[in-house]
């Protein structure tokens, strides 16, 4: 209530004051026309008179004087007329005025001798009059003046009338001033303050669910942003301490991002991580004429970001938001996340044709086929090679550029793009433990040998000190491929490569999400989803994925079809949703599969939909995390069908999102996540039969089954978190014994050959 009457006595002075200053100006401006237009019609009325009176007082009519003083003397506002000789003396005047009145014969006098009209407001008490003297002449010569009494208390009204309007104009605004700012402040910060007091207090109570209903624009709109993020924090900070505590008491701990962080700090003894990968964890994108900062989906940024935010240090990777320049300094540096900064990220620009051939060439028309097993015919050409090489050299040089003042620095690269720079690093800095993470699946030696450029990645890979795979598979794919196609001594027992007397450890480091997961949003979310979307159903299935030909997404709506023809009791009962992210759609293989998806799901809908039901959903776009969990938490099953992944992240996302212990996982054996996620119903996606008698099962499991599944898959996503996986890797990396230069690379073919 201070606040409200300061506020209100502060406008109300202000507005006084404002109101006070220009209605002074106004008064002034308006004395000055008015005075003006007084003394316009005295000059034109003395005008008028002059020849008639000067005739007169020349030839001494003195008979004639006083009747045309008499006679205009009376005229509207004119109190008064006189006429006076050259020195002064008084000739003819109005009755009853006198010569010496507001000194006219003085003004008479000096209008007389100096030829010259004069003009002045004069006090009669109370009253204001104007006395306007002329100068009469006759025969060339000044032989006189006339004198004008003019009545001006109308100016003194007419001002007066300004302050007495303005002055209730003014108390008008001041009551309407006060009872709008009081509306305001309830509206816009005291109401809201007290919402978000009251949302504070039940999260205080233990009330995490309930949302809290503000703007997030307008002036409470950073403080309600700031606050939601504390108040996240402290949920997670609370629900990470109250697992930390239900695990000691069984003796068990997790690992969460403050015991990570202890962790990193004994393992790295306060040096730096140094992560390079091609994609950014934030990126800065123009929404009309707003820039928003948004987290790219992708197993990499997350499962790296919390490591980073734990631990700090330095994240480069290439700017792909198209206002990333625009918030980066010219160092290309920036603290994130925005939030609340704790690393920095150093963005390297690529030119188009850079970005070409290195990224959707070799990477994604190159090695990504050829590491999945799907029988898509990888694409090497020349030209992309040489963009891939002299990436990965511009990533080395900015990399050694930062690690400068560092002494024996911890690297740590990401994926198939950067095949070469382990070696390029550790040419330069023998020093460095460089730690390289494979994100893929390795295919066989048999697979591997179609690349023309093998020996150089292999040469590339073997300079790091450690590489990580997801599964042992990959690990022992490697190690076969290195022993077939490379120079070196490989310990099956150990499982390291030894070359030139330099060792590369490789073990399997299975990726994993936070745990527990982000707060979700209060319940309801079902209802709301369904209602966005204009269907009814009883079932709802989900699937989320970059739409790419590794995730199997056809085969999956083929067994949604089939599941319709076989067990039409589901028409009109179960729907999927398909939340697909277009990625590198000016691949054609890319290209073609968007399009072979939406004919897909066209095709099925046309055959079984209804006007209020449809089977499949297919939402294209780039969905940001909320709108994912969303869908996660609202399903009854998610198909997570990849004919072969790494890992594949949406698995675990799914389990970790369902705090309700609820919902089945129909998971391909093709995706690493399988090895560990055993509670899942098991598919092969390319027998579209087995994948719909899944989905029977999972529609028709029985809710204590689900309960139970759930549970045990929560139990190894909580205990295989994606902090232990980040602290396994920074301890692999920490713990690495004297490490060696990497070995002189061989002779490389020429380019061309």
């Amino acid at each position: 209530m201070r606040i409200t009457l300061r506020l209100v006595v502060a406008l109300l002075v202000t507005a006084a004051l404002l109101a006070a200053g220009f209605t002074f100006l106004e008064i002034r401006s308006e004395r000055e026309r008015l005075a003006h237009d007084l003394e316009g019609r005295a000059r034109i009325l003395a005008e008028s008179l002059e020849e008639p009176l000067a005739e007169a007082l020349a030839l001494q009519e003195l008979d004639r004087l006083h009747r045309l003083v008499t006679r205009f003397g009376n005229r509207q506002r004119l109190s008064a007329l006189a006429v006076y000789d050259s020195t002064g003396a008084s000739i003819a005047a109005t009755p009853g005025l006198s010569s010496w009145r507001f000194g006219a014969h003085e003004q008479a006098g000096a209008a007389a001798s100096q030829n010259r009209s004069i003009a002045a407001f004069q006090r009669d008490g109370a009253a204001s009059v104007h006395v306007f003297t002329a100068p009469l002449h006759h025969a060339g010569r000044t032989i006189g003046a006339v004198v004008l009494f003019h009545d001006a208390s109308y100016i003194d009204a007419r001002l007066t009338r300004i302050w007495r309007d303005r002055f209730l104009l003014l108390l008008i605004q001041a009551v309407v001033i006060t009872l709008t700012t009081i509306l305001v402040v309830r509206w816009s910060i005291t109401g809201p303050i007290a919402k978000i007091a009251e949302w504070l207090k039940g999260l205080r109570l233990g009330d995490a669910d309930r949302p809290l209903a503000l703007p997030r624009s307008g002036v409470i709109g950073p403080l309600a942003a700031e606050v939601v993020h504390l108040a996240q924090s402290l949920v997670t900070a609370r629900a990470a301490a109250e697992e930390e505590a239900r695990l000691r008491a069984r003796q068990q701990a997790v690992w969460t991002p403050e015991r990570l962080r202890e962790h990193v700090r004994e393992e790295l003894g306060g040096r730096a991580l140094y992560v390079v990968s091609n994609r950014e964890p934030y990126m800065h994108v123009r929404n009309g004429r707003v820039i928003e900062c948004r987290v790219p989906a992708g197993g990499v940024v997350t499962a790296l970001d919390p490591v980073l935010r734990a631990c700090g240090g330095i994240w480069i990777a290439s700017g792909s938001g198209d206002a990333d320049r625009d918030v980066t300094g010219p160092d290309a540096r920036l603290p994130v996340p925005p939030q609340e900064p704790a690393y920095t990220l150093r963005r390297i620009w690529l030119s188009k044709e850079q970005e070409e051939g290195f990224y959707y060439g070799f990477s994604n028309e190159g090695l990504w086929p050829l590491s999945h097993t799907i029988h898509v015919r990888p694409e090497f050409r020349l030209r992309d090679w040489v963009e891939y090489r002299e990436v990965n050299e511009l990533f080395a040089e900015t990399l050694l550029d930062e690690l400068k003042a560092e002494s024996e620095p911890l690297v740590l690269v990401q994926d198939c793009h950067f095949a070469l720079l382990p070696a390029l690093i550790k040419r330069q800095r023998a020093d460095a433990r460089v730690a390289l993470f494979w994100h893929i699946p390795w295919p066989n030696p048999e697979a591997f040998e179609i690349c023309p450029w093998k020996q150089e990645i292999l040469q590339g890979l073997l300079g790091a000190d450690l590489i990580g795979f997801h599964l042992q598979y990959h690990c022992n794919n490697y190690l076969a491929t290195v022993e077939r196609l490379v120079e070196a001594r490989v310990d099956w027992a150990e499982f390291t490569v030894e070359r030139g007397g330099h060792v590369t450890r490789v073990r399997p480091f299975p990726i994993s999400v936070p745990f527990p997961a982000p707060a979700s949003s209060a319940g309801g979310e079902r209802e709301r989803l369904l209602h966005d979307l204009g269907i009814t159903c009883r079932w709802l299935g989900v699937g989320v994925e970059r739409i790419d030909y590794t995730k199997g997404i056809p085969e999956r709506f083929l067994a949604i079809e089939r599941l319709l023809e076989r067990h039409p009791e589901f028409i009109g009962q179960f729907t999927f949703v398909e939340l697909g992210a277009p990625s590198r759609t000016h691949i054609k293989r890319y290209h073609d599969l968007v399009a072979e998806v939406e004919q897909l799901a066209a095709r099925i809908n046309w055959r079984f939909e209804t006007k209020r039901w449809k089977p499949i959903v297919f939402l294209k776009a780039q969905h940001g995390h909320d709108t994912i969990r969303q869908f996660y938490r609202a399903a009854d099953v998610c198909l997570v069908t990849s004919l072969h992944d790494g890992m594949n992240l949406v698995a675990k996302e799914f389990v970790a999102a369902r705090d309700d212990e609820d919902g089945v996982l129909i998971l391909s054996r093709f995706a690493g996540a399988s090895q560990e996620l055993t509670d899942a119903l098991v598919v092969n996606p390319y027998d579209i039969e087995e994948t719909m008698t899944a989905l029977v099962q999972a529609l028709r499991m029985t809710p204590q089954e689900r309960v139970a599944r759930m549970r045990r898959l929560r139990q190894v996503v909580r205990e295989h978190n994606v902090y232990r996986w980040g602290a396994e890797l920074v301890r692999g990396l920490a713990r690495l014994g004297p490490v060696a230069p990497a070995p002189e690379e061989e002779r490389m073919p020429a380019l061309g050959a």
